[in-house]
């Protein structure tokens, strides 16, 4: 026979039996399919847009009214992305507790330096993995700067700071203070003596001029802005709003703050390492590169400070507001306060200033969202498929705003908590404003801390007005949303010293 008769017959029988494999390829996918729990409700995908165009410029917000009306746990579609939300108290445990496992991971954006392979594993709040790597770093974290050995070590360095900050003000009696500079300092300088031990701004300069401060707020907001390399990765090479040179650049910029302690650091230590002396020691002895620390003290001296100047402005903020709850504060503070300095022995007996925090918490969560969760495998979840990567989000917002679990959940009422043993260290999952499980904020212990302490030193030290005589219930309360909760309008009062 021909041997072209046999090619061509060859041929065609090849063409033939493709759609017939398509079609037993297709029909095994779908029995698949069938025997795996759908994925959870969620509303109509756009073709290639999918349900960009529906989440806004308060995605926390977007998210509750969309829970109202798909449930508890909904799925939506960020270009090609899935993403899985949960929120409701029972979805949090099952995302944070039954599967913490599994939904451990971390999506991490493309911004961000840790999206790159070789930088993750030097990252501790954006490692794609609780890895061995992760585990290593995290424990010389909680060793070194949240145990309760360290803490307590600290707290002198925390009293420092707030004398500091309240000699600074006394200053600025009759001038208008913006309070989240202020207070973003104070933090500032803090943490950066915990870490390498000396300030690295000047409060005076960084309240009035917001220099760091706003890189930071940059920082947050390149992070927070949607950007087509997470909802298209095919694209994320060509970065085409930039967003990832701006990272870069702004990291960089962050970098030159601390680069040169660290080379001096280096090499005093190459001479003598026979004493540990703060956090950038440890790192050195720990044989961290440059770029590793480079990484860590951007990520601790951004979140620490960020989330925290929210936290103590909101309060403030809601006190403004609610006269009778700022009255039982000073009279809480009169009370257990008979010195002129507040110490942080001082806050266990300031139970109703401690409550004001928990309920500023509640309605207004620096992470309302939480920092994304990732599927390191498909899981089935309240009766519905989670796949393998799908993004994973907790609304805590929601949560705390729940007219299920919380009476009256719009009304500021720090009393709620006077009588309650709810707290936030992740076990009550109505109440998980830093998080639960493997991912829960390491931080939380020196939050705890030094956020008390500066609101009830710019409450005991100050009275404080609006300016132009303005009445503090018509305070603007309106969120802004990158990755922090904080107030659209910043929070600028006058302070008149009491004593």
């Amino acid at each position: 026979m021909d041997q072209s008769v046999i090619k061509t017959d060859v041929f065609f029988t090849i063409l033939l039996l493709i759609p017939l494999f398509l079609f037993i390829l297709k029909s095994f996918k779908t029995r698949s399919q069938a025997n795996q729990p759908p994925l959870p409700p969620g509303p109509y995908s756009w073709p290639i847009l999918g349900d960009l165009l529906q989440v806004g410029d308060k995605p926390h917000i977007t998210l509750t009214k969309l829970a109202q009306t798909y449930g508890p746990l909904f799925s939506l579609r960020l270009g090609n992305q899935l993403v899985v939300v949960g929120s409701s108290q029972e979805a949090a445990i099952q995302i944070l507790k039954t599967h913490d496992r599994i939904l451990s991971g971390r999506y991490v954006p493309h911004v961000a330096p840790a999206k790159s392979l070789e930088h993750n594993n030097l990252s501790l709040g954006w490692n794609l993995e609780c890895n061995n790597s992760w585990k290593l770093l995290r424990t010389l974290c909680r060793t070194t700067l949240f145990s309760s050995k360290a803490i307590e070590s600290q707290a002198f360095i925390r009293e420092k700071k707030v004398v500091d900050m309240v000699g600074f003000i006394s200053k600025m009696q009759g001038d208008v203070v913006k309070i989240r500079q202020v207070v973003f300092a104070t933090l500032f300088n803090m943490l950066s003596n915990i870490l390498v031990s000396r300030d690295l701004i000047s409060l005076e300069h960084e309240s009035l001029k917001g220099g760091i401060s706003g890189l930071m707020r940059n920082i947050m907001e390149v992070a927070a802005t949607p950007n087509i390399s997470d909802f298209y990765p095919i694209l994320a090479g060509l970065d085409l709003q930039r967003l990832r040179k701006k990272s870069n650049d702004f990291f960089d910029k962050a970098s030159e703050i601390w680069e040169p302690i660290i080379k001096e650091r280096r090499e005093v230590m190459s001479g003598d390492a026979s004493s540990q002396q703060d956090f950038l020691d440890a790192l050195i002895k720990n044989g961290s590169s440059d770029l590793q620390i480079n990484i860590l003290l951007l990520e601790l001296l951004s979140a620490g400070t960020d989330t925290s100047s929210s936290t103590v402005e909101w309060t403030l903020a809601e006190l403004l507001k609610h006269p009778k709850c700022m009255k039982k504060v000073e009279e809480e503070l009169k009370k257990e306060i008979d010195q002129d300095l507040i110490k942080e022995s001082h806050v266990p007996k300031l139970t109703f200033l401690q409550a004001c925090v928990k309920e500023t918490l509640r309605l207004h969560p620096p992470g309302p969202l939480l920092l994304p969760h990732r599927a390191v495998e498909s899981c089935e979840v309240m009766t519905y498929t989670i796949p393998k990567n799908c993004q994973v989000l907790i609304n805590i917002w929601a949560i705390g705003q729940d007219p299920k679990i919380w009476e009256d959940p719009l009304v500021y009422k720090p009393e709620r908590f006077l009588d309650s043993n709810l707290d936030f260290k992740g076990n009550d999952f109505e109440f998980i404003p830093f998080g639960s499980g493997r991912r829960i904020c390491p931080g939380m212990p020196m939050a705890t801390k030094h956020v008390p302490l500066i609101l009830a030193s710019l409450i005991h030290f100050f009275d404080w007005s609006l300016p132009y005589g303005r009445d503090p219930k018509d305070l603007d309360m309106t969120e802004k949303v990158d990755l922090t909760l904080c107030k659209e309008q910043p929070l600028l009062l006058i302070p008149k010293a009491k004593i």
